[in-house]
């Protein structure tokens, strides 16, 4: 149900927003031995040690005199269903992890592995398969858009590469994935153009849940809307997780956004995480400086102090 959340910002936040409790990890199956217990499920995504270096080149043979460490030696593991908030400024490395993660950069350093496998050495259909079950959605919709497809073309043409629909079951299928964000049907036919900026990332929602993925990184996928409309998907994000036990890895500057839909937080500074923990003892009890100026950079309604 939709309620008015307590805000450690300063005064209640205007915003309403679906919130329910975070799903506990799943207790061991009835009559289950020792055995199990020795080979645990691994996490969903487990990142280890990664560093996504860009090199510094000068001179005339453009030889390599240093590094932009965007990434230096991040850790952190993910399990299903869970919403993991990254946070910190622009510039802090944070889309450079997400896009080291989606294979979109190459990592000078350290493991990712997705359900135990080794993401860097996939190939084949096993990357094929790992670009299915991981979707991200972007900041900019109208940038990720092609604007010359209309949204049923925009919503069936992975489903179509991958073999998971056929021609004739594109209209039906599309239907039911703007339904399930929110928009009529008859939408399909309509181009990115005539739809509001909302309503742009709603179909960008509703492409990532096409290849009924296991996890969607949400790549500051609400900071360029206006705040009731940002609340509005916010919304949506949270009944589509627990709709199909999505996993989130949601970045943002904004650290007011995650406290509505993170289960966990790690901060992100200078391209290495400062400080991680549950998201209420990261919001409430913050231990970094770095954290502290980061929520005390939270616009408040009256001018609230932190904490008030």
């Amino acid at each position: 149900m939709a309620v008015e959340q307590s805000n450690p910002f300063g005064q209640k936040d205007p915003r309403v927003i679906t919130v329910k409790p975070p799903v506990p990890p799943a207790a061991p199956a009835a009559g289950a031995g020792a055995g199990a217990a020795a080979h645990p499920t691994p996490p969903l995504l487990d990142v280890a040690g990664l560093c996504t270096w860009f090199p510094i080149k000068r001179g005339i043979f453009a030889r390599t005199v240093g590094y932009v460490k965007a990434v230096n030696g991040v850790s952190f593991t993910m399990r299903a269903g869970e919403t993991l908030g990254v946070v910190g400024e622009s510039g802090c490395g944070k889309s450079t992890l997400s896009r080291t993660i989606l294979r979109l950069e190459k990592p000078h350093s350290g493991t990712v592995r997705f359900e135990g496998r080794d993401v860097f050495a996939l190939r084949g259909n096993d990357l094929l398969q790992y670009r299915r079950d991981m979707q991200v959605v972007f900041q900019d919709p109208h940038a990720t858009l092609n604007p010359r497809h209309s949204v049923l073309d925009i919503l069936t043409e992975a489903m179509l590469v991958h073999g998971l629909i056929k021609p004739a079951e594109a209209q039906d299928v599309a239907a039911e994935l703007l339904r399930d964000v929110g928009l009529q049907p008859d939408a399909m036919h309509r181009y990115p153009h005539a739809f509001s900026g909302g309503q742009r990332q709603r179909i960008c929602i509703a492409r990532a849940l096409a290849l009924k993925p296991k996890m969607i990184i949400c790549d500051e996928a609400v900071s360029a809307l206006d705040l009731s409309i940002r609340a509005q998907v916010l919304n949506l994000l949270m009944e589509l997780k627990d709709k199909y036990h999505l996993a989130y890895l949601f970045i943002t500057h904004d650290i007011g956004v995650v406290e509505h839909i993170a289960d966990n937080i790690i901060v992100m500074y200078k391209g290495e995480i400062v400080e991680r923990g549950p998201a209420e003892q990261v919001l409430l009890h913050p231990q970094e400086p770095y954290t502290k100026r980061l929520i005390a950079a939270v616009p408040r309604v009256g001018g609230a102090a932190v904490g008030a």
